[in-house]
Protein backbone atom coordinates (compact mmCIF):
# COMPACT_ATOMS: atom_id res chain seq x y z
CA UNK A 1 0.00 0.00 0.00
CA UNK A 2 0.84 3.12 -0.55
CA UNK A 3 1.91 6.07 2.09
CA UNK A 4 -0.54 8.75 0.23
CA UNK A 5 -3.25 5.40 0.35
CA UNK A 6 -2.55 5.11 3.87
CA UNK A 7 -2.70 8.31 5.18
CA UNK A 8 -5.79 9.36 2.92
CA UNK A 9 -7.19 6.27 4.85
CA UNK A 10 -6.19 7.48 7.99
CA UNK A 11 -7.48 10.99 7.57
CA UNK A 12 -10.99 9.46 6.42
CA UNK A 13 -10.85 7.38 9.73
CA UNK A 14 -10.41 10.70 12.03
CA UNK A 15 -13.00 12.32 9.88
CA UNK A 16 -15.60 9.57 10.95
CA UNK A 17 -14.09 10.05 14.03
CA UNK A 18 -15.05 13.48 14.67
CA UNK A 19 -18.35 12.76 12.95
CA UNK A 20 -19.60 10.13 15.52
CA UNK A 21 -18.23 12.42 17.95
CA UNK A 22 -19.76 15.41 17.16
CA UNK A 23 -23.35 13.57 16.81
CA UNK A 24 -23.11 12.56 20.32
CA UNK A 25 -22.17 15.47 21.49
CA UNK A 26 -25.44 16.98 19.65
CA UNK A 27 -27.33 14.47 21.25
CA UNK A 28 -25.99 14.96 24.25
CA UNK A 29 -26.93 18.81 24.08
CA UNK A 30 -30.54 17.78 22.76
CA UNK A 31 -31.32 16.66 26.07
CA UNK A 32 -30.16 18.88 28.28
CA UNK A 33 -31.59 21.96 26.60
CA UNK A 34 -35.03 20.44 25.92
CA UNK A 35 -34.79 19.27 29.86
CA UNK A 36 -33.77 23.07 30.63
CA UNK A 37 -36.56 24.69 28.93
CA UNK A 38 -38.89 21.92 30.84
CA UNK A 39 -37.22 23.06 34.28
CA UNK A 40 -37.60 27.01 33.11
CA UNK A 41 -42.35 26.55 32.82
CA UNK A 42 -41.92 23.89 36.09
CA UNK A 43 -43.07 27.01 38.44
CA UNK A 44 -45.61 27.71 36.14
CA UNK A 45 -49.36 26.84 36.14
CA UNK A 46 -51.06 25.94 32.77
CA UNK A 47 -52.93 29.25 32.87
CA UNK A 48 -49.49 31.05 32.88
CA UNK A 49 -48.62 28.91 30.19
CA UNK A 50 -51.90 30.25 28.33
CA UNK A 51 -51.83 33.96 28.45
CA UNK A 52 -50.39 36.90 25.95
CA UNK A 53 -49.87 40.20 26.98
CA UNK A 54 -48.90 41.89 24.00
CA UNK A 55 -48.39 41.18 20.57
CA UNK A 56 -44.69 41.06 20.58
CA UNK A 57 -44.91 38.47 23.27
CA UNK A 58 -45.81 34.62 23.56
CA UNK A 59 -47.47 32.43 25.35
CA UNK A 60 -45.16 29.86 27.74
CA UNK A 61 -46.84 26.89 25.99
CA UNK A 62 -46.06 28.88 22.41
CA UNK A 63 -42.89 28.50 23.19
CA UNK A 64 -42.68 24.90 24.26
CA UNK A 65 -44.91 23.58 21.42
CA UNK A 66 -42.82 26.01 18.43
CA UNK A 67 -39.53 24.81 19.41
CA UNK A 68 -40.82 20.58 18.92
CA UNK A 69 -42.42 22.14 15.69
CA UNK A 70 -38.87 23.22 14.61
CA UNK A 71 -37.90 20.20 15.05
CA UNK A 72 -40.74 18.23 13.27
CA UNK A 73 -40.74 20.77 10.40
CA UNK A 74 -37.20 21.17 9.75
CA UNK A 75 -35.67 17.53 10.51
CA UNK A 76 -38.30 14.50 11.40
CA UNK A 77 -40.79 15.54 8.67
CA UNK A 78 -37.82 15.74 5.95
CA UNK A 79 -35.47 13.11 7.13
CA UNK A 80 -36.79 10.35 9.28
CA UNK A 81 -38.23 8.04 6.91
CA UNK A 82 -42.06 7.12 7.80
CA UNK A 83 -42.29 10.04 10.36
CA UNK A 84 -46.18 10.80 11.25
CA UNK A 85 -46.81 14.40 12.85
CA UNK A 86 -48.65 13.73 16.38
CA UNK A 87 -51.45 16.37 14.97
CA UNK A 88 -51.53 18.24 11.53
CA UNK A 89 -52.97 21.01 12.69
CA UNK A 90 -49.57 22.22 14.66
CA UNK A 91 -48.40 22.75 11.33
CA UNK A 92 -50.03 26.08 11.43
CA UNK A 93 -50.71 27.04 15.34
CA UNK A 94 -46.87 26.62 16.21
CA UNK A 95 -45.42 28.35 12.55
CA UNK A 96 -44.12 31.19 13.48
CA UNK A 97 -42.66 33.56 10.47
CA UNK A 98 -41.58 31.01 7.80
CA UNK A 99 -44.08 32.24 4.78
CA UNK A 100 -42.52 29.61 2.82
CA UNK A 101 -44.22 26.66 4.45
CA UNK A 102 -47.59 27.91 4.41
CA UNK A 103 -50.53 29.43 6.70
CA UNK A 104 -49.75 30.93 10.61
CA UNK A 105 -51.53 31.76 12.94
CA UNK A 106 -51.60 35.55 13.90
CA UNK A 107 -49.15 36.24 16.22
CA UNK A 108 -51.23 38.73 18.05
CA UNK A 109 -53.56 35.76 18.55
CA UNK A 110 -51.46 32.77 19.91
CA UNK A 111 -53.08 33.63 23.69
CA UNK A 112 -56.37 32.80 22.07
CA UNK A 113 -55.26 29.34 21.48
CA UNK A 114 -57.08 27.50 24.62
CA UNK A 115 -56.49 24.29 22.88
CA UNK A 116 -54.08 21.81 22.56
CA UNK A 117 -53.48 22.74 26.59
CA UNK A 118 -50.62 22.30 28.10
CA UNK A 119 -50.53 18.52 29.13
CA UNK A 120 -51.20 18.11 25.22
CA UNK A 121 -48.35 20.60 24.20
CA UNK A 122 -46.06 18.42 26.71
CA UNK A 123 -47.10 15.15 24.94
CA UNK A 124 -46.20 16.79 21.77
CA UNK A 125 -42.98 17.99 22.91
CA UNK A 126 -42.40 13.85 24.18
CA UNK A 127 -43.56 12.77 20.68
CA UNK A 128 -41.12 14.92 18.80
CA UNK A 129 -38.29 13.98 21.82
CA UNK A 130 -39.03 10.20 21.05
CA UNK A 131 -38.14 10.45 16.97
CA UNK A 132 -35.26 12.42 17.37
CA UNK A 133 -33.90 9.93 19.38
CA UNK A 134 -34.89 7.41 16.59
CA UNK A 135 -33.24 9.83 13.94
CA UNK A 136 -29.80 10.32 16.04
CA UNK A 137 -29.21 6.67 15.92
CA UNK A 138 -27.74 6.24 12.68
CA UNK A 139 -24.77 8.02 11.58
CA UNK A 140 -26.12 11.56 10.06
CA UNK A 141 -24.50 13.54 7.44
CA UNK A 142 -22.89 16.85 8.54
CA UNK A 143 -25.37 19.18 6.56
CA UNK A 144 -28.18 17.22 8.62
CA UNK A 145 -26.26 17.74 11.86
CA UNK A 146 -25.92 21.70 10.61
CA UNK A 147 -29.63 21.92 10.79
CA UNK A 148 -30.35 19.86 14.03
CA UNK A 149 -27.49 22.54 15.37
CA UNK A 150 -29.32 25.42 14.52
CA UNK A 151 -32.15 23.70 16.04
CA UNK A 152 -30.42 23.89 19.40
CA UNK A 153 -29.43 27.12 19.17
CA UNK A 154 -33.30 27.92 18.12
CA UNK A 155 -34.55 26.44 21.33
CA UNK A 156 -32.30 28.37 23.48
CA UNK A 157 -33.41 31.22 22.22
CA UNK A 158 -36.79 30.53 23.29
CA UNK A 159 -35.96 29.88 26.67
CA UNK A 160 -34.64 33.65 27.27
CA UNK A 161 -38.18 34.61 25.74
CA UNK A 162 -39.56 32.55 28.04
CA UNK A 163 -38.73 34.78 30.64
CA UNK A 164 -38.35 38.02 29.27
CA UNK A 165 -42.33 37.26 27.98
CA UNK A 166 -42.65 35.91 31.01
CA UNK A 167 -41.66 39.41 32.94
CA UNK A 168 -43.94 41.21 31.34
CA UNK A 169 -47.31 38.98 31.79
CA UNK A 170 -46.43 39.14 35.12
CA UNK A 171 -46.37 42.41 34.96
CA UNK A 172 -49.20 43.01 34.05
CA UNK A 173 -51.07 41.35 37.05
CA UNK A 174 -52.14 43.96 40.12
CA UNK A 175 -51.04 40.87 42.74
CA UNK A 176 -47.69 41.11 41.15
CA UNK A 177 -47.06 37.40 41.55
CA UNK A 178 -43.21 35.89 42.14
CA UNK A 179 -42.04 33.39 39.38
CA UNK A 180 -38.78 32.41 41.80
CA UNK A 181 -37.89 33.91 45.11
CA UNK A 182 -34.42 34.46 44.38
CA UNK A 183 -31.49 35.37 46.73
CA UNK A 184 -29.94 38.71 46.95
CA UNK A 185 -26.83 39.23 46.95
CA UNK A 186 -24.73 41.58 49.51
CA UNK A 187 -25.18 45.17 48.38
CA UNK A 188 -22.33 46.09 46.29
CA UNK A 189 -20.77 49.60 45.80
CA UNK A 190 -20.71 51.27 42.33
CA UNK A 191 -17.31 50.51 40.16
CA UNK A 192 -15.96 54.22 39.38
CA UNK A 193 -16.84 54.59 35.25
CA UNK A 194 -13.61 54.84 33.60
CA UNK A 195 -12.60 54.89 30.04
CA UNK A 196 -11.00 52.63 28.26
CA UNK A 197 -8.74 53.57 25.43
CA UNK A 198 -9.65 50.99 22.47
CA UNK A 199 -7.42 51.10 19.34
CA UNK A 200 -8.39 52.26 15.72
CA UNK A 201 -7.00 50.50 12.28
CA UNK A 202 -8.40 47.99 10.12
CA UNK A 203 -9.75 45.24 12.23
CA UNK A 204 -11.74 42.31 11.22
CA UNK A 205 -15.12 40.80 12.65
CA UNK A 206 -18.11 38.39 11.79
CA UNK A 207 -17.74 34.30 12.91
CA UNK A 208 -14.07 32.65 11.79
CA UNK A 209 -13.46 28.97 12.65
CA UNK A 210 -15.12 25.92 13.86
CA UNK A 211 -18.11 25.81 15.90
CA UNK A 212 -21.61 27.39 15.73
CA UNK A 213 -23.02 30.82 14.31
CA UNK A 214 -25.76 32.01 13.03
CA UNK A 215 -25.78 32.95 9.53
CA UNK A 216 -26.43 36.84 10.10
CA UNK A 217 -22.55 37.14 11.68
CA UNK A 218 -21.04 36.05 8.96
CA UNK A 219 -19.30 36.29 6.41
CA UNK A 220 -16.06 37.90 8.43
CA UNK A 221 -14.88 40.95 6.68
CA UNK A 222 -12.64 43.94 7.67
CA UNK A 223 -13.71 46.92 8.76
CA UNK A 224 -11.53 50.44 9.35
CA UNK A 225 -12.43 51.68 13.11
CA UNK A 226 -10.95 55.41 14.43
CA UNK A 227 -8.98 55.01 17.91
CA UNK A 228 -12.35 54.73 20.59
CA UNK A 229 -12.89 54.50 24.30
CA UNK A 230 -15.43 52.15 25.65
CA UNK A 231 -16.88 52.33 29.36
CA UNK A 232 -15.45 49.74 31.86
CA UNK A 233 -18.79 48.74 33.04
CA UNK A 234 -22.52 48.62 32.15
CA UNK A 235 -24.52 52.60 33.09
CA UNK A 236 -26.48 51.85 36.03
CA UNK A 237 -30.13 52.42 37.80
CA UNK A 238 -28.62 55.18 39.94
CA UNK A 239 -26.89 57.30 36.94
CA UNK A 240 -29.87 56.51 34.74
CA UNK A 241 -31.95 57.75 37.69
CA UNK A 242 -29.73 61.16 37.89
CA UNK A 243 -30.51 61.24 33.82
CA UNK A 244 -34.46 61.21 34.95
CA UNK A 245 -33.82 63.76 37.67
CA UNK A 246 -32.51 66.30 35.18
CA UNK A 247 -35.32 66.23 33.01
CA UNK A 248 -34.14 63.69 30.44
CA UNK A 249 -37.81 62.72 29.82
CA UNK A 250 -38.74 66.22 29.27
CA UNK A 251 -36.08 67.40 26.80
CA UNK A 252 -36.51 67.02 23.44
CA UNK A 253 -33.27 68.12 22.63
CA UNK A 254 -32.26 64.75 23.93
CA UNK A 255 -34.14 62.84 21.56
CA UNK A 256 -33.97 61.74 18.02
CA UNK A 257 -37.65 62.70 16.67
CA UNK A 258 -39.12 59.36 16.22
CA UNK A 259 -38.10 58.44 20.00
CA UNK A 260 -39.44 61.60 21.00
CA UNK A 261 -42.94 60.96 19.24
CA UNK A 262 -42.51 57.18 20.81
CA UNK A 263 -42.03 58.83 24.34
CA UNK A 264 -45.16 61.10 24.10
CA UNK A 265 -47.25 58.86 22.60
CA UNK A 266 -46.50 55.86 25.38
CA UNK A 267 -45.87 58.34 28.23
CA UNK A 268 -42.79 56.95 29.24
CA UNK A 269 -41.32 58.83 32.49
CA UNK A 270 -38.74 55.82 33.35
CA UNK A 271 -37.61 52.39 31.99
CA UNK A 272 -40.18 49.69 31.70
CA UNK A 273 -41.28 47.80 35.23
CA UNK A 274 -39.91 50.73 37.51
CA UNK A 275 -42.46 52.52 39.78
CA UNK A 276 -42.64 55.24 42.01
CA UNK A 277 -43.41 53.64 45.44
CA UNK A 278 -43.92 55.09 48.87
CA UNK A 279 -40.50 54.60 49.39
CA UNK A 280 -39.07 55.75 46.20
CA UNK A 281 -38.43 53.88 42.96
CA UNK A 282 -39.45 50.61 42.72
CA UNK A 283 -39.45 47.63 39.36
CA UNK A 284 -41.06 44.61 38.98
CA UNK A 285 -38.51 41.88 38.87
CA UNK A 286 -38.81 37.71 37.73
CA UNK A 287 -38.82 37.87 42.12
CA UNK A 288 -41.84 40.62 42.02
CA UNK A 289 -41.61 44.04 43.26
CA UNK A 290 -37.98 45.02 44.56
CA UNK A 291 -36.36 48.45 45.33
CA UNK A 292 -34.16 50.27 42.61
CA UNK A 293 -30.25 48.96 43.65
CA UNK A 294 -28.64 52.01 42.21
CA UNK A 295 -25.30 50.07 41.28
CA UNK A 296 -27.10 47.44 39.41
CA UNK A 297 -27.20 48.20 35.72
CA UNK A 298 -30.29 49.78 34.35
CA UNK A 299 -32.29 47.80 32.39
CA UNK A 300 -35.12 47.59 30.06
CA UNK A 301 -34.34 50.96 28.21
CA UNK A 302 -35.26 51.22 24.38
CA UNK A 303 -32.85 52.37 21.75
CA UNK A 304 -34.14 55.95 22.29
CA UNK A 305 -33.97 55.96 25.67
CA UNK A 306 -30.29 54.79 25.27
CA UNK A 307 -29.50 57.11 22.85
CA UNK A 308 -31.03 59.91 24.89
CA UNK A 309 -29.05 59.30 27.40
CA UNK A 310 -25.83 58.70 25.94
CA UNK A 311 -26.32 62.61 24.75
CA UNK A 312 -27.05 64.08 28.16
CA UNK A 313 -23.86 61.86 29.12
CA UNK A 314 -22.22 63.97 26.75
CA UNK A 315 -21.02 60.34 24.93
CA UNK A 316 -23.04 58.22 22.34
CA UNK A 317 -23.47 54.04 21.92
CA UNK A 318 -20.80 52.08 20.80
CA UNK A 319 -21.13 50.92 17.01
CA UNK A 320 -21.32 47.05 16.78
CA UNK A 321 -18.03 46.86 15.20
CA UNK A 322 -16.52 48.95 17.83
CA UNK A 323 -18.28 46.29 20.62
CA UNK A 324 -17.12 43.32 18.85
CA UNK A 325 -13.50 44.41 18.39
CA UNK A 326 -13.29 45.41 21.69
CA UNK A 327 -14.93 41.76 23.00
CA UNK A 328 -13.39 39.69 20.55
CA UNK A 329 -10.54 37.61 22.87
CA UNK A 330 -12.57 37.99 26.53
CA UNK A 331 -13.98 35.11 28.14
CA UNK A 332 -17.72 34.83 27.99
CA UNK A 333 -18.45 34.62 31.74
CA UNK A 334 -20.60 37.10 33.45
CA UNK A 335 -23.92 37.01 34.86
CA UNK A 336 -25.97 34.51 32.51
CA UNK A 337 -28.50 32.43 33.10
CA UNK A 338 -26.26 29.37 34.40
CA UNK A 339 -25.81 32.13 37.42
CA UNK A 340 -29.52 31.68 37.83
CA UNK A 341 -29.80 35.58 39.55
CA UNK A 342 -32.05 36.44 36.50
CA UNK A 343 -32.16 40.54 36.82
CA UNK A 344 -28.71 42.19 36.32
CA UNK A 345 -26.28 42.40 39.10
CA UNK A 346 -23.96 45.56 39.84
CA UNK A 347 -20.17 45.22 38.30
CA UNK A 348 -17.31 43.28 40.01
CA UNK A 349 -14.58 45.38 40.64
CA UNK A 350 -12.18 43.89 38.68
CA UNK A 351 -11.69 43.78 34.83
CA UNK A 352 -10.36 45.51 31.78
CA UNK A 353 -13.85 45.79 30.95
CA UNK A 354 -16.41 44.66 32.76
CA UNK A 355 -20.02 43.52 31.89
CA UNK A 356 -19.10 42.95 28.15
CA UNK A 357 -21.28 39.38 28.59
CA UNK A 358 -24.57 38.84 30.46
CA UNK A 359 -26.22 41.11 32.59
CA UNK A 360 -27.57 43.38 29.84
CA UNK A 361 -27.90 43.03 26.04
CA UNK A 362 -26.09 46.38 25.18
CA UNK A 363 -27.85 48.72 22.62
CA UNK A 364 -25.33 49.71 19.70
CA UNK A 365 -25.31 52.51 17.24
CA UNK A 366 -25.41 50.12 14.50
CA UNK A 367 -28.44 49.34 12.14
CA UNK A 368 -28.99 45.64 11.57
CA UNK A 369 -27.84 45.09 8.00
CA UNK A 370 -26.25 42.11 6.03
CA UNK A 371 -22.32 41.65 6.19
CA UNK A 372 -20.67 42.22 2.88
CA UNK A 373 -21.21 39.25 0.76
CA UNK A 374 -24.10 37.64 3.11
CA UNK A 375 -26.15 34.87 1.50
CA UNK A 376 -29.24 33.38 3.33
CA UNK A 377 -29.72 29.59 3.15
CA UNK A 378 -31.59 27.86 0.13
CA UNK A 379 -35.16 27.30 1.56
CA UNK A 380 -37.36 28.23 4.68
CA UNK A 381 -35.13 27.93 6.48
CA UNK A 382 -33.41 31.00 4.92
CA UNK A 383 -36.34 33.00 6.53
CA UNK A 384 -34.25 32.96 9.95
CA UNK A 385 -32.68 36.13 10.01
CA UNK A 386 -32.25 37.94 6.57
CA UNK A 387 -35.96 38.86 6.24
CA UNK A 388 -35.34 41.12 9.29
CA UNK A 389 -32.36 43.34 8.45
CA UNK A 390 -34.64 46.74 8.04
CA UNK A 391 -36.14 48.89 10.87
CA UNK A 392 -33.91 47.58 14.14
CA UNK A 393 -30.60 48.12 16.09
CA UNK A 394 -28.00 45.64 16.88
CA UNK A 395 -27.36 44.36 20.42
CA UNK A 396 -24.65 42.51 21.68
CA UNK A 397 -23.63 40.96 24.93
CA UNK A 398 -26.28 38.82 26.15
CA UNK A 399 -27.67 39.41 29.47
CA UNK A 400 -28.68 37.34 32.90
CA UNK A 401 -31.17 35.21 30.83
CA UNK A 402 -29.08 34.34 27.68
CA UNK A 403 -27.54 30.68 28.37
CA UNK A 404 -23.68 31.05 28.33
CA UNK A 405 -23.58 28.13 25.64
CA UNK A 406 -25.68 30.52 23.17
CA UNK A 407 -23.69 33.71 23.43
CA UNK A 408 -20.71 35.01 21.73
CA UNK A 409 -18.20 38.21 20.73
CA UNK A 410 -19.58 37.78 16.88
CA UNK A 411 -23.35 36.98 18.39
CA UNK A 412 -25.95 39.90 16.89
CA UNK A 413 -29.15 40.45 18.47
CA UNK A 414 -31.52 42.49 17.14
CA UNK A 415 -34.70 45.04 18.21
CA UNK A 416 -37.01 47.18 17.05
CA UNK A 417 -35.34 50.86 18.73
CA UNK A 418 -38.83 51.14 20.52
CA UNK A 419 -39.01 47.78 22.12
CA UNK A 420 -38.35 47.59 25.60
CA UNK A 421 -39.57 44.26 27.52
CA UNK A 422 -35.93 42.64 26.23
CA UNK A 423 -33.51 42.84 29.16
CA UNK A 424 -31.86 45.77 27.36
CA UNK A 425 -29.05 48.70 28.77
CA UNK A 426 -26.35 50.75 28.11
CA UNK A 427 -23.02 50.78 27.47
CA UNK A 428 -21.54 54.46 26.57
CA UNK A 429 -18.91 55.23 24.14
CA UNK A 430 -16.55 58.11 23.26
CA UNK A 431 -14.33 58.78 20.54
CA UNK A 432 -10.58 58.93 21.76
CA UNK A 433 -8.94 62.18 22.24
CA UNK A 434 -6.78 63.54 19.77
Amino acid sequence: MKATERWSKTDASRERDRAVERQAHLSAQFREIRAQTLALAAPLSAEDCALQSMPDASPVKWHLAHTSWFFETFILAPHLAGYRPLDPSYRVLFNSYYVQLGARHPRPERGLISRPGLTDVLAYRTHVDAHVARWLEVALPQASLDLFELGLHHEQQHQELILTDLKHLFSRNPARPVYRKLQRDAQRGVRALEWVDCSGGVRDIGFAGSGFCFDNEQPRHRVFLDPYRLANRLITNGEYLAFMQDGGYERPELWLSDGWDARVAQAWQAPLYWEQGPSGWEQFTLAGMQPIDEAAPVCHVSYYEADAFARWAKARLPTEAEWESAAAQMPRIGNLLERDALQPLPSPDSGRLGQMFGDVWEWTASAYLAYPGYRPAAGAVGEYNGKFMVNQFVLRGGSCVTPASHIRPTYRNFFPPAARWQFSGVRLARDAKR
